[in-house]
């Protein structure tokens, strides 16, 4: 995915990015102050926003290639399996039982599959829209602070999910959160996104070890003093 010249206004808070270049399938962490435009890219990225100016390259990948999740996820009025299949009856796509049954019982929803879906406990709709996102083989997996509230042991097993779906099928995650000890777990590169501008970019380790940007170090203090 290339980005190039883009920007987009909303009220006093302009976007502006030269370029924005993600090379192929990884783990790509974007970290900032909130307001500082995060969500904003990625929405441009996912197609859910068109640029005020500039280009958006997606190389290849198409709507039905990318799944957008975001802190409070939105879940029909159906039961969990309902929502769970519901991206792949949007792409004509049979359901596999096998697949459907083995992703519910790694969220420990097996047997469950009739229950209303809204009468789950936020932490588990959070869940359940995670297994939703990626029920249809995305190819852009864009994860908007969708576990900033999760408990650690839930923390813990979306870590281990994402790690081991890179190994068998490795594809595109955007990662934000400010929550350091996780990003730094997961990602491989970062985008230091600040006041509408990307102020840094480079690899995670380097990053994390030795941040040579005024703005960077001050927020690695506060969300994760403890890591450099």
């Amino acid at each position: 995915m290339l980005l190039t010249s883009v920007g987009k206004e909303f009220g006093d808070f302009s976007l502006s990015v030269d370029t924005l270049s993600v090379p192929g399938p990884g783990i790509y962490g974007f970290i900032g102050p909130n307001g500082s435009g995060k969500s904003t890219l990625a929405k441009l990225m996912a197609g859910l926003l068109e640029p005020d100016r500039g280009s958006v390259d997606t190389c290849g990948l198409g709507p039905r290639d990318i799944t957008y999740l975001g802190r409070k996820p939105y879940l029909t009025t159906g039961t969990v399996h309902d929502n769970l299949v519901y991206p792949l009856r949007l792409r004509n796509i049979k359901p596999d039982p096998e697949l459907v049954e083995s992703s519910l019982e790694s969220m420990g929803f097996s047997g469950r599959g009739k229950q209303k879906a809204r009468s789950l406990s936020g932490g588990e709709q959070q869940k359940l829209a995670f297994l939703r996102a990626l029920i249809f083989r995305p190819r852009l997996v864009i994860l908007d602070e969708a576990m900033t509230a999760m408990d650690l042991d839930s923390l813990a097993l979306f870590e281990n999910m994402i790690l081991e779906k890179q190994k068998s099928d490795p594809v595109i995650w955007i990662i934000i959160s400010h929550q350091m000890p996780h990003v730094r777990r997961l990602c491989e590169y970062i985008f230091f996104i600040y006041r509408g501008t990307i102020e840094n970019r480079g690899d995670a380790t380097k990053i994390f070890s030795s941040p040579e940007d005024l703005y960077l170090g001050q927020y690695l203090r506060t969300y994760g003093g403890d890591l450099l």
